[in-house]
């Protein structure tokens, strides 16, 4: 049976050529930390996330700084044992890296992003953002839920793909049941 053009560049994408990735990431890593990009690196990745080649849709390419989130110890006024300076992140670096796109394009709306690649100081991300106001997103079977106003910020409170994993909201199974909290099916009092 034949295969398509998405199943190969999904093998591809398994194993990718290091020397190719290499390059691109540092020129990525001289360029600005958000840039606007015409078409998407991972095209079959894209679409499956909702990318369409059409008026509305841009892509943005991001880097964020990996490892720990360090905040300046304090200078006095604590015990030692109180001077850590470690800062644990709640949030997926995913997460962060839309909210960020979010903050640069403020007309534009998150759909959602994906990885690209990542080195010894970077994460790579590419994000998919879609224009509301746009005639062709409105009209837009598919897109047009997007333009109605309870979807706006959506990345903020955390309605992306990425959002949800990082607060717990991908379980399927019952006894991992996380709504309305974690102790509301627990009975009370014994």
């Amino acid at each position: 049976m034949a295969k398509g053009l998405h199943y190969y560049l999904k093998q591809a994408w398994k194993k990718p050529d290091i020397k190719i990735l290499r390059q691109r990431m540092i020129e990525w890593r001289k360029g600005n930390t958000i840039v606007k990009i015409d078409k998407p690196l991972r095209l079959n990745r894209a679409h499956s996330l909702g990318y369409k080649a059409k008026k509305g849709f841009i892509i943005a390419r991001i880097r964020i700084q990996r490892g720990g989130r360090k905040r300046k110890k304090p200078v006095k006024g604590r015990k030692t044992r109180r001077q850590s300076n470690k800062k644990i992140l709640k949030m997926n670096y995913k997460w962060v890296a839309e909210q960020r796109v979010q903050r640069k394009f403020k007309n534009l709306e998150v759909l959602n992003s994906y990885n690209i690649g990542k080195d010894g100081k970077y994460y790579f991300y590419e994000v998919i953002l879609i224009d509301p106001n746009r005639q062709e997103i409105k009209k837009d079977k598919q897109m047009s839920w997007i333009t109605k106003k309870k979807n706006k910020n959506r990345v903020f409170r955390g309605l992306t793909s990425a959002g949800k994993k990082s607060r717990g909201l991908r379980s399927k199974s019952p006894m991992n049941k996380n709504r309305p909290s974690v102790r509301a099916g627990k009975r009370r009092g014994k």
